[in-house]
């Protein structure tokens, strides 16, 4: 029997993780909502490993995987903000960054095609890491508050939220001037063909 749809697998289960975080972000129930995130967060290494371990890279795959990890942070971002667990501005960030990086993709497919060799960038990759740090420290500091218990790393906090900024504000950039880049270049590539 093949395990090839594991990947993609923990990829929908990613997504679907999403609601009942936001639900128990809501109801206030920030250790259960920290134990689901972290299963979450866990599925996200979990089928990058397996489909690079066992070549079980799909297509599908490829858009699952980031969408997946767009859907979670979105919604929890949003969620926390509207909690004001975090500043409506930084879910705003999160939210607008996501927005471009995927209608840029829509627009580059409808003109172009298929984008060729697309990957997650590094700084792409440090930003998702730092945003699922950052979310871990904030609902665990929620939880302890709920307890009575002051968060002892306000500092950290502080640090992680600035991480949260610059590598949202650098990935988003660097999507854009790639893209840029890749989209003059296939337009560049049609027009010769359309002179042929």
């Amino acid at each position: 029997m093949s395990f090839r749809w594991l990947p993609n697998g923990l990829c929908v289960l990613r997504m679907l993780l999403s609601v009942p975080i936001a639900w128990l972000l809501l109801r206030g129930q920030f250790a259960l909502t920290l134990m689901v995130f972290v299963v979450a967060a866990v599925t996200d290494a979990a089928d990058g490993f397996l489909a690079k371990r066992f070549q079980w890279q799909t297509e599908l795959g490829k858009i699952l995987d980031p969408l997946a990890d767009k859907l979670l942070l979105v919604v929890v971002f949003v969620t926390l903000a509207r909690l004001q667990l975090v500043p409506m501005w930084l879910a705003v960030l999160v939210v607008v960054r996501d927005l471009v990086i995927t209608s840029g993709a829509i627009c580059y497919r409808w003109l172009y095609g298929p984008i060729v060799g697309a990957a997650p960038t590094l700084i792409s990759k440090l930003n998702t890491l730092v945003q699922i740090v950052y979310v871990a420290g904030v609902v665990s500091a929620a939880s302890l508050h709920s307890l009575q218990i002051d968060w002892p790393l306000p500092t950290a906090m502080q640090w992680a939220l600035g991480a949260v900024v610059v590598t949202t504000l650098s990935s988003g950039v660097d999507y854009v001037l790639t893209y840029s880049r890749r989209a003059a270049q296939a337009h560049q590539a049609q027009r010769l063909r359309q002179g042929q």
